[in-house]
C-alpha cells in the first residue's frame, strides 16, 4: 500500500507512520530518499534556494528518521537507511549545497547510530554513484556529459535505479545485523579513482 507523505511537514510524516503502525502493527525498516539539486555556483545561490535544498534533503531526512525511531525503539529492533551520495566526499562546481546536505546526512547517520544502537536500532547510509534518474536527466541527456561521467567510474557506465535495491535490501535485512553507523558507497569505483588519465599507461 502506497502512503502519501510530505517530508517537509512533520505532521504529514507522523500521520504516515501512524497509518503504517495501524495497518501493520510494527515498523521494521525505513528508507529516506528526499533529494533536490539546484545546479548553480555557490555565489549565485539565493538564501531561498539554499533553504529549499537544505529543507528537503537534510531536514526531510531528519524528520522521517526522528519519527521512525520511536516505534523501532519500542520494539528494540529496526533498521534505517538514509540516502547520502558520492557528493558527500567528491564535489564538482555547481553542487556545493547539495553536496553539503549529503555530507550532513552521512554524519547524521553516525549520530543516530550511536544514539539508537543501545535500543536495538541500526542506522546506515547508502551513497549512490551516478544513477540514471530524473534528478540526473540534465546530465544523461547530454551525450558529452553522459560519456564523461561514465568514464569516471571503474565500470565505465551509469547505474540503473534497480541496482541500488541490492545494497538497500542488505542493509534492511539481518544479513547486516552487525552494521550500523556505516556509509556504503555503491558507486562503481567512482570514489576510488583519482581521475582518468589519457593516454593510459601501458602495463
Amino acid at each position: 500500500t502506497a502512503l502519501h507523505v510530505d517530508v517537509r511537514d512533520t505532521a504529514s510524516v507522523e500521520t504516515m507512520i501512524a497509518n503504517v503502525m495501524r495497518q501493520h502493527g510494527k515498523l521494521d525498516f525505513a528508507l529516506t530518499t528526499p533529494a533536490v539539486n539546484l545546479r548553480k555556483r555557490l555565489l549565485d545561490y539565493s538564501e531561498e534556494e539554499f533553504d529549499r535544498v537544505v529543507e528537503l534533503n537534510l531536514k526531510g531526512t531528519f524528520r522521517v528518521a526522528r519519527v521512525c525511531a520511536r516505534p523501532m525503539m519500542e520494539r528494540k529492533r529496526g533498521s534505517m537507511v538514509l540516502m547520502s551520495s558520492i557528493r558527500a566526499l567528491n564535489v564538482e562546481p555547481g553542487q556545493s549545497i547539495y553536496a553539503s546536505t549529503k555530507a550532513a546526512i552521512a554524519q547524521l547517520t553516525r549520530g543516530l547510530a550511536v544514539e539508537l544502537g543501545p535500543h536495538g536500532v541500526r542506522v546506515n547510509a547508502l551513497a549512490p554513484g551516478i544513477v540514471a534518474t530524473p534528478l540526473t536527466q540534465p546530465i544523461t541527456s547530454n551525450p558529452v556529459w553522459n560519456e564523461a561521467y561514465a568514464k569516471r567510474t571503474a565500470l565505465g557506465r551509469w547505474a540503473e535505479p534497480e541496482e541500488m535495491a541490492g545494497p538497500i535490501m542488505f542493509l534492511a535485512s539481518d544479513a547486516s545485523s552487525y552494521l550500523t553507523g556505516t556509509t556504503i558507497f555503491a558507486d562503481a569505483g567512482w570514489t576510488a579513482i583519482d581521475g582518468r588519465f589519457e593516454p593510459q599507461l601501458k602495463t
